[in-house]
């Protein structure tokens, strides 16, 4: 007997009869959401790894915060590499009445040393140079927000320079969602007259390196063992670890999501697969009484759940790249990043997963079939062979479990998410189950559809489950998202400060302050701020090293803005010790946040390097900060006499109404070397990356409801020979197709209702954990989300059910019988 062959014809006929169909869309979804988060990364990832050193501009990189020794540049040159100098840093861009902020790198001649820059200066190609003195080059971003043209004229600092060219592509381009100010390129001979090289600027110095790889290699050597505190070494293996981390950490998140649709393509193929097994107990008998074995019977259905499989993968791999490829184009920074195709990795880790959950959750139903005895040919009353059902459960759970641990990329992530997800579908289901059973005694009408939904209440319940989950996530990314934004912007007061100004000379405090007269503002107050690193704690060195958290670690290797003060602050509470009084000295207040992650105690003396200067102080209080009141906020401040003879500079924040918005431009005429944020700009532009962000994982959790719904129509084919049956004794006792439609929707009504409002509830209950635990802001659900979430629920189970169903209410009496 050619098993194959006859797999293959019993696979056809099968497929006719749409016995396969559940699994097929089940194990397409699967695949889908795991190709389509695999798919996504990988391309973002390949981006990285091709340009890896186009964005260094270099093959070695040294970056800090202070200007390099000359030392450092004839070290280089001695070795016969080529050396370039950069300086980076924010400002603002005036053209007119309008002001942007803008990242502005000050590059010297030779720039950039890997990597090409491409410029349309009239006809797009590959830049020759550099800026020439007097002009400046800048991205689309910018020359689209400000309405430039080429040959207009830009304000930077005390600088009048002509805009020469748009940059298309940049050798440090972000990738994603990580750019945020638009880039201006000038030449290095034009920083000095800027004016914008101050006390407090914040500026990153850059050398970049280039040349022999023996020599680069010695050139790296050298410089470690000279190498002061924020002075930190950068290859192609470091090129932008924000962007990886970030991307790992996004991947990771993203594919636990698209594991909650697996979870619930799960179930369906759980269910799916014992329906078809239920559905062939009488094929199997009829093979075994033909003479055919255990062994026989067992491969005949492996090799079609076999083919199935492979055909399904490969449908899901073709869902899953067409709806990244989507989600690629929807998003406009995605869309501009020009974007390698991906790679085969991610397919054939999805088709992995996909077959490793076919066979998770089929293969024990399938071992059952073998067992089928020739009896049940004359004996029907034989039904499913004796099996350990618990088997099945925890065969499919230790394919999750797997699945779950390698999306995670950690075990105790992994295992926290599986657990959680576990703890909250058992309660869920509980809740469901006791709702059915609940509504059973009460004096509704349509009881008749309430005691179907009673008598099948673990699996109805089940049906909720994966409907809720699905809608959820899709309220929480809509409604929820919508509320929390709306009560962060809610907890701040209408006159909230929207403006801050940085950098601000101690010789400009008068005539700031004068300013803010003539325009009829109130004058802020101004704060004090020096920039020093924290470098011994209890006279012990520390250095980043000295830290296993990447946070704690970024915060020992960058500056303080330091500040003083003999009162405290306004939106600051004590939460450990007292405030010193006036007069008092070598005394330190500490945000309790980075006391915390630094380890830093109540007692401890910290030691700062200031402009190469240290001091030593100690820490007497802790401090609670609302960090979004919009008002100037410090991690440590100190008593007055303490910092008064460091080099100083000053910012502020202010409320600029509406009706004053030209105050902002003729602040920077006046004062062109301030750097002023506008708060709201930023606050706006948080939000378009929250709704990309949002956009990716509304795409992923689509899969999950998606699943949600298999699961449903996996339980109505499950119970379709059932309905069968009790739409003969109906018809039989007079009932007709109406009524057997008004039955069948008012189960499909509840379903909906019960899975909307648990969605509804869980999105709501997720909502105010972020907003009380996460963000500290006070929740205010939206009555809306019930709405939706219930009349949603209703609509989405009422038409899919009734589209699975109709059939049964429109056969005649006669085949109803017949059926049965």
């Amino acid at each position: 007997m050619n098993t194959l062959h006859l797999s293959w014809l019993m696979l056809r006929r099968d497929w006719r009869t749409g016995e396969w169909r559940v699994l097929l869309i089940a194990l397409v979804l699967a695949v889908g959401s795991i190709a389509t988060v695999g798919l996504f990364a990988n391309r973002v990832g390949l981006a990285l790894q091709q340009e890896a050193t186009s964005l260094l501009g270099a093959d070695l990189r040294l970056v800090a915060t202070h200007p390099f020794p000359p030392a450092y540049r004839a070290a280089a040159l001695q070795r016969s590499l080529r050396v370039v100098e950069v300086a980076t840093f924010p400002s603002m861009v005036v053209y007119g009445q309008q002001n942007v902020l803008a990242e502005i790198q000050a590059v010297g001649e030779g720039y950039p040393l890997r990597g090409k820059i491409q410029i349309d200066d009239g006809t797009p190609h590959v830049a020759q140079g550099i800026p020439t003195p007097g002009t400046v080059w800048a991205d689309k971003r910018l020359l689209q927000r400000m309405g430039l043209q080429l040959g207009n004229e830009v304000v930077i600092g005390a600088l009048r320079l002509r805009v020469a060219a748009r940059v298309v592509r940049d050798v440090d381009q972000s990738v994603g969602f990580a750019s945020f100010a638009p880039r201006v390129l000038i030449n290095a001979a034009d920083l000095p007259a800027s004016g914008l090289i101050q006390p407090g600027s914040r500026i990153s110095y850059r050398i970049l390196f280039a040349g022999d790889s023996a020599q680069l290699a010695n050139l790296r050597a050298w410089l470690k063992g000279r190498l002061v505190a924020g002075e930190k070494l950068e290859d192609v293996r470091d090129a932008r670890p924000e962007i990886r981390t970030a991307l790992e950490r996004a991947e990771h998140f993203l594919g636990l999501a698209a594991l909650t649709a697996v979870v619930l393509a799960g179930v369906a193929m759980a269910l799916a697969a014992s329906h078809f097994i239920m559905r062939h107990l009488d094929t199997c008998a009829m093979m075994r009484c033909l003479g055919a074995t255990q062994t026989q019977v067992l491969r005949i259905f492996m090799y079609q759940f076999l083919l199935l499989g492979v055909f399904a993968v490969l449908l899901g791999g073709l869902l899953g790249y067409a709806a990244q490829s989507a989600l690629v184009q929807s998003i406009e920074t995605m869309r501009e990043a020009a974007l390698p195709p991906p790679g085969w990795l991610p397919l054939w880790q999805a088709a992995a997963s996909g077959m490793a959950l076919l066979f998770g959750f089929a293969f024990l139903p399938l071992w059952q079939l073998k067992r089928v005895s020739p009896l049940r040919v004359i004996r029907r009353e034989l039904g499913m062979p004796p099996a350990r059902t618990g088997l099945l459960y925890v065969s499919g759970a230790a394919v999750l479990s797997v699945l779950f641990l390698w999306q995670a990329g950690s075990l105790k992530l992994g295992l926290t998410v599986l657990a959680g997800l576990t703890a909250g579908m058992l309660l869920f289901g509980l809740l469901a189950w006791l709702a059915v059973r609940t509504l059973t005694w009460l004096p509704l009408r349509g009881s008749h559809a309430f005691a179907n939904l009673a008598r099948h209440g673990r699996t109805n319940a089940l049906q909720i489950v994966a409907l809720s989950l699905g809608g959820m996530a899709l309220l929480l990314l809509t409604f929820v998202r919508a509320d929390l934004l709306e009560s962060w912007r809610g907890r701040m007061p209408p006159d909230a400060p929207n403006r801050f100004i940085v950098n601000i000379q101690p010789d400009q405090r008068a005539a700031i302050k004068n300013f803010f007269t003539q325009q009829q503002l109130p004058a802020p107050q101004l704060f004090p701020m020096v920039r020093g690193r924290l470098i011994a704690i209890n006279n012990h060195a520390i250095s980043g090293n000295n830290y296993l958290e990447a946070r704690a670690r970024a915060l020992v290797e960058r500056e303080f803005n330091l500040s003083w003060s003999d009162h405290l602050p306004t939106d600051n509470a004590l939460v450990q010790g007292a405030w010193w009084e006036q007069g008092a000295s070598s005394v330190l207040s500490v945000e309790e946040g980075i006391a915390k992650t630094l380890g830093i105690n109540m007692g401890d003396t910290l030691t700062y390097d200031v402009a190469g200067s240290p001091f030593s102080a100690q820490v007497v209080n802790l401090r609670k900060v609302q960090w979004d009141s919009m008002q100037v906020n410090f991690y440590v401040i100190t008593a007055s006499d303490m910092l008064k003879d460091y080099p100083a500079s000053y910012l502020t924040s202010f409320y600029l109404p509406a009706d004053k918005a030209q105050a902002s431009d003729a602040l920077i005429k006046a004062f062109p070397n301030l750097l002023l944020i506008d708060t709201d700009a930023v606050i706006e532009q948080v939000r378009q990356i929250m709704d990309q962000i949002a956009q990716t994982m509304s795409a992923v959790f689509l899969f999950t409801l998606l699943s949600g719904l298999a699961v449903l129509y996996a339980a109505l084919l499950a119970t379709q020979d059932e309905r069968i049956h009790q739409a003969a004794i109906l018809r039989t006792l007079g009932a007709d197709s109406r009524y057997l439609r008004r039955l069948h929707l008012t189960e499909f009504a509840v379903l909906g209702a019960l899975s909307g409002l648990f969605a509804a509830a869980g999105g709501t209950l997720l909502g105010w954990v972020l907003a009380i635990k996460v963000l500290e802001i006070p929740y205010h659900s939206s009555a809306l989300i019930w709405l939706v979430g219930v009349s949603g629920g209703i609509v989405t189970v009422t038409l899919a059910g009734w589209l699975a169903t109709r059939r049964v209410a429109q056969m005649s009496p006669l085949q109803v019988l017949q059926s049965v």
